[in-house]
């Protein structure tokens, strides 16, 4: 989970940064598991644009998933939740 001071942090830097509604682009990284993929992917719906991208190696995977979101608050959210899915690295 966020803490407060980071969710305070990241809601000022993205009121600066974003007019609401906006396109937001969401970033993970985790080594795959088909598990806590689906995990990750239950956070969007199912129309959101979604990318994936393995390591050359193959240990991690990049998910980036791009949606309409309508506030920071929203966004905020989004990655509190996903931050409590145990191996994801939110950035």
């Amino acid at each position: 989970m966020l803490s407060d001071e980071t969710k305070q942090r990241l809601r000022e830097r993205l009121d600066e940064v974003h007019a609401w509604p906006s396109v937001y682009m969401f970033k993970f990284i985790f080594e795959p598991d088909d598990e806590r993929l689906a995990k990750v992917q239950a956070l969007f719906p199912p129309e959101a644009e979604t990318l994936r991208k393995y390591s050359t190696g193959g240990k991690y995977l990049s998910l980036t998933v791009r949606e309409v979101m309508l506030s920071a608050e929203e966004v905020i959210a989004r990655y509190d939740r996903a931050s409590a899915i145990e191996g994801v690295i939110v950035l």
